[in-house]
């Protein structure tokens, strides 16, 4: 791949917020600590109970009624343990998609790329929390349900004679099941032997990652008390060494895109800016939305939900509106509010102005598939949109990388064509 000396001699129209809420991000988890340990506690307690609560093997989700008197407001960050051990089918998806540190995906280059982020090979797989503790080890889905139930070299993760460890000792790790060579390969850590990283920066959890998990033995093979094997992915400095070498090195794992860490976040729940995602053909064999068939369906599709006042909108937090929903079509076919709906978007494509979108031509296809916990992020449906009309490049990336005014650009702006 030849050096880029110069940045992309033409210029886009802004089409995001994003380098503006990724600002905003940062400010607010300076300003908003809290107490990281019971956080951790929390989460690590409630998979667990949840665990111990649910039969050897679980129901299809589709099967499973809610069986909770809870409003949804009530499906906060901080549910606490007794609450959320008692959640059902989609409830619990809710509950645990929440839990987890969800990527935007990248509709802009953000500013000093090559400075404030780190940039790794995303495996493909099963994302999922694998908590040890007690002498036991489990991991959870997005949906819930129990991937695997294990003894581990993680601390207190395994009945061995030498005792579990103590109540104390439990570890949070943030996964990617690799099914091919049966591998969780640990893209973030959340807490490691009762020791909670909630409030520590991407830049000292990827240090501690790498040392703790070599240190206790979970790199090593499978063995009686050790049923799978884990795996630090590698983490790179984002600048153009660094970025060529998680696109283009080798690994043991399919790689399904690359996700970009800024080294001052914290690790929050739910969607945020301070992690993004972005995939080409080169480096991911799934980069636009295939339908149920497996097949790239001829008009992109997006999955909304239904608001009071017939909005649709995005999952964000605060959701995105894309537009209202004819009345005629909620009346004829009995939809309410909550409920999560698939469109096409039509030849009229998606129009922005400052950054805002400002008109989306929808077409209405008929209620998501009940599988679904979350309606589409604004990110998400912007890449799958500029991916079929104007990607953002992996030259886009290092020509950002190697601008002399990285440290002082404004974003690179992306021209959308409809």
């Amino acid at each position: 791949m030849a050096p880029h000396d110069l940045r992309r001699p033409f210029k886009r129209a802004a089409i995001s917020d994003q380098q503006k809420r990724r600002d905003l991000s940062l400010l607010r988890q300076a300003q908003n600590r809290r107490d990281a340990q019971q956080q951790a506690r929390c989460l690590a307690s409630s998979i667990l109970s949840l665990q111990s609560s649910a039969p050897e093997s679980e129901p299809e989700q589709s099967d499973i009624e809610i069986e909770t008197e809870h409003d949804s407001e009530d499906l906060s960050k901080d549910l606490d343990v007794r609450r959320a051990s008692k959640l059902r089918g989609p409830e619990v998806r809710k509950w645990f998609a929440r839990q987890l540190m969800l990527p935007e995906w990248m509709i802009d280059v953000p500013d000093r790329l090559s400075q404030d982020w780190y940039v790794l090979a995303r495996p493909a797989g099963k994302r999922c929390f694998v908590v040890s503790s007690n002498g036991t080890t489990v991991s959870r889905q997005r949906n819930g349900s129990i991937l695997h139930y294990f003894p581990s070299a993680l601390p207190a993760g395994a009945k061995t004679r030498d005792g579990s460890g103590s109540a104390q000792s439990y570890c949070i790790l943030d996964c990617i099941f690799h099914e091919s060579d049966q591998t969780y390969y640990v893209i973030d850590m959340v807490c490691w032997n009762g020791y909670s990283l909630y409030d520590c920066t991407a830049e000292f959890r990827f240090y501690w990652l790498n040392s703790k998990l070599e240190e206790s033995g979970a790199c090593n093979v499978p063995s009686h008390y050790h049923k799978f094997r884990f795996s630090a992915v590698p983490v790179y400095n984002c600048d153009q060494s660094g970025l060529y070498a998680a696109y283009s090195g080798a690994v043991p794992y399919v790689k399904d895109g690359l996700l970009f860490y800024n080294k001052h976040a914290h690790y929050q729940s739910g969607n945020t800016p301070l992690v993004l995602v972005w995939k080409d053909e080169t480096c991911s064999q799934y980069v636009i939305d295939t339908d149920g068939k497996g097949e790239i369906p001829s008009q992109q599709q997006v999955v909304l939900e239904l608001q009071d006042g017939r909005k649709l909108v995005t999952s964000d937090d605060p959701p995105v509106i894309f537009c209202c929903l004819d009345g005629d079509i909620i009346e004829k076919s009995g939809l309410q509010s909550g409920n999560l709906l698939r469109f096409a978007i039509g030849h009229g494509g998606l129009s922005f102005v400052d950054g805002k979108l400002e008109n989306a031509d929808l077409i209405y296809l008929g209620k998501s598939n009940r599988a679904r916990a979350f309606a589409d992020s604004y990110s998400k449906v912007i890449f799958q949109f500029m991916v079929r009309h104007s990607p953002l490049k992996i030259d886009d990336l290092l020509a950002s990388i190697n601008s002399p005014d990285d440290q002082e650009k404004v974003p690179i702006d992306i021209e959308m064509v409809g």
